[in-house]
């Protein structure tokens, strides 16, 4: 008499069980010391926010600084301060002077203050001069 379908399944259970899951385990043969970590799927940037490269130049330059100081260097310096956006960097501070108000700068620097605010000094070239330009500015 022929087993039934339950019992043979029963047995060959039993058989599998006797002989252990791992017996089939076999181990990849690596030929290299190295581990190369395998390439993965790179997906495009998705920006949730504008690049500030892409952003117009009102919003890099923020307004111009006329405390005393300031003031003292438009005068001596041929320099112009500004408070910029915090993220932007001197090429951007520089493309926007020049599309705001059609003036090269010699040179820039920045510091950030202690509010958390960046500042700009912006130092016109010697054929410039700052006064003019700040009175176009404000």
């Amino acid at each position: 008499m022929a087993p039934s379908k339950a019992t043979a399944k029963a047995q060959s259970a039993r058989k599998a069980a006797k002989k252990g899951v791992n017996s089939r385990k076999m181990h990849k043969v690596r030929y290299t010391t190295t581990f190369h970590q395998p390439k993965t799927l790179h997906l495009p940037r998705t920006p949730k926010y504008q690049a500030l490269a892409k952003v117009s130049s009102s919003v890099i330059l923020k307004q111009p600084l006329n405390t005393e100081t300031a003031m003292k260097k438009i005068e001596d310096h041929n320099t112009l301060v500004f408070l910029v956006d915090v993220r932007a960097n001197k090429r951007h501070i520089k493309t926007a002077v020049k599309k705001l108000y059609d003036v090269d700068a010699a040179k820039i620097n920045t510091l950030i203050r202690p509010d958390g605010v960046k500042k700009a000094f912006i130092r016109l070239p010697a054929d410039v001069d700052a006064l003019d330009v700040a009175n176009k500015v404000s």
